[in-house]
């Protein structure tokens, strides 16, 4: 039987991990950078790769996915939490990045992490289908941040459908509302067509 107070620690420690800006501290020891001050100021890997180190992005983005893995993956596979329990580890680790004690509660815009809990998850089907809506989604749209959206959006709506009213169906909807908290400057315009890829694919059918 799984005590309250074991859950507690458990989520308490998938934020802690979480919330671990690692992307700004690999900035700062193997840069001598701030990546804050590039880009769009996100504490991210994308910002460490602008920052002008190929090597220390990959360790950035390895770091930033891999921190979402061992607390899910343990919940379920070791400790064998309910999915419930599991579901609600998983996003403690992803609102630990967003919304980091390290920085301020000022954290990065979640996609590695997010990426990292889905692959812990016990349910393959769900990190599945949310790559299968990312990349069409990047076929057709321009804008970054509406094709996050549309991935997220793509899997809940697999999971209402193939799961109903499920505790997986919960966890997505929880993932698309941080997703867009956390690019919610970007969503305020409207969503553009990538014109040279449809172009590209429109030339192919000649």
């Amino acid at each position: 039987m799984v005590e309250y107070y074991q859950v507690l620690l458990v989520v308490v420690a998938a934020f802690w991990l979480g919330a671990c800006p690692f992307s700004v501290w690999v900035g700062h020891k193997f840069l001598g950078k701030e990546v804050r001050d590039y880009g769009d100021g996100n504490p991210g890997a994308a910002n460490v790769m602008r920052a002008g180190g190929r090597k220390s992005f990959g360790l950035a983005m390895f770091l930033d996915m891999a921190k979402g893995v061992p607390f899910v993956y343990l919940a379920h596979a070791f400790w064998g939490f309910p999915d419930m329990v599991v579901v609600v580890v998983g996003l403690s680790a992803i609102m630990g990045h967003a919304f980091s004690p390290f920085l301020g509660f000022k954290g990065g815009k979640s996609i590695a992490v997010t990426g990292g809990v889905l692959l812990a998850l016990p349910h393959p089907g769900i990190l599945f289908s949310f790559i299968v809506f990312l990349l069409i989604a990047f076929i057709f749209i321009e804008k970054d941040a509406w094709i996050v959206i549309a991935g997220a959006t793509g899997a809940l709506a697999y999971l209402v459908v193939t799961r109903g009213n499920s505790w997986e169906s919960l966890f997505m909807l929880g993932v698309l509302v941080i997703l867009a908290v956390k690019h919610f400057n970007d969503l305020k315009t409207v969503p553009t067509r990538r014109v040279r890829i449809l172009a590209w694919l429109q030339s192919r059918r000649r």
